[in-house]
C-alpha cells in the first residue's frame, strides 16, 4: 500500500469503538445489555424482543437512540448518560498506537456515535488522548447518526476539517460510504474485509497500517 495514497491528507478522523480497540475487548457488550435495558424499560418488551428491537433499530436508523428517539420520543442526552455508564477495566493502554497516532501530519480527531465523554473515557483507558486534537460524538450532529451524510456534515463544519484533505478510519463498512463520497481516503477497520467500492483500504491491524504511513 504506497505511502503516496495519504501524502496530502491532513486530517485524520478516526472512530472510537471497536476500531482504536479491538473487537475481541467485547466493550460494547456493555453498552448493549444497558441499551437492551432502556428498551425494555420504554417499550414493556420482555428481554428477548428489546433486544432484537435494539439491533432492528441500529439496521434501520444507524443507532438504537436514533430509532428510539423517532419512534418512542427519548431524552437523547439522558440515554447516552446511562448506556455509557460502564467498566472500562478491559481496556488498557497502548504506547505503541498512541505514539503512531501522534506521529501523523496534521490534525487528528475522533468521532463516534457515541458520546464525547463516553469517548474520553475510552481515550484515557488506552492512553490515547494526548494523541487527539479533538472529540466529537453524536451530539455534535444534533444526534444524526452516521452513517447519514448530514451527520458528517455537521462534525466536519464544526472541526473545519476538508473531506478532500482528510481520511477516515473506521469498523463499520457502511460508515465509510458517505465521507468516501465526500472526498475522503477511506479505511475499514476490522477482522474481515467488506466487498464494498466506497472503502479504499482495508485492515485487521490498526498499529500495522498506521506504522506504514508515518
Amino acid at each position: 500500500m504506497p505511502r503516496d495514497a495519504f501524502s496530502h491528507v491532513r486530517t485524520w478522523v478516526f472512530d472510537l469503538d471497536n476500531t482504536l480497540y479491538h473487537p475481541r475487548v467485547r466493550l460494547f457488550d456493555q453498552i448493549e445489555q444497558r441499551m437492551t435495558d432502556v428498551v425494555m424499560r420504554v417499550t414493556g418488551l420482555p428481554r428477548d424482543r428489546a433486544c432484537t428491537l435494539r439491533s432492528d433499530y441500529w439496521a434501520e436508523y444507524g443507532t438504537t437512540l436514533a430509532g428510539l428517539m423517532h419512534n418512542h420520543d427519548i431524552d437523547a442526552q439522558a440515554f447516552l448518560d446511562e448506556v455509557h455508564d460502564i467498566d472500562f477495566s478491559a481496556l488498557e493502554p497502548d504506547p505503541h498506537l498512541a505514539a503512531l497516532i501522534g506521529d501523523l501530519p496534521g490534525r487528528r480527531i475522533v468521532y463516534t456515535n457515541g458520546s464525547a465523554p463516553y469517548a474520553a473515557q475510552v481515550l484515557k483507558a488506552r492512553g490515547l488522548e494526548a494523541a487527539f486534537d479533538a472529540i466529537y460524538g453524536v451530539e455534535h450532529a444534533d444526534f444524526v447518526p452516521k452513517p447519514e451524510r448530514r451527520a458528517f456534515e455537521r462534525v466536519f463544519a464544526r472541526d473545519q476539517l476538508a473531506p478532500q484533505q482528510s481520511a477516515m478510519f473506521e469498523d463499520e463498512a457502511r460508515n465509510l460510504a458517505a465521507p468516501h463520497a465526500m472526498g475522503m481516503r477511506t479505511v475499514h477497520v476490522a477482522p474481515e474485509p467488506a466487498p464494498a467500492g466506497h472503502i479504499h483500504h482495508h485492515t485487521d491491524d490498526l498499529s500495522g497500517f498506521l506504522s506504514r504511513l508515518t
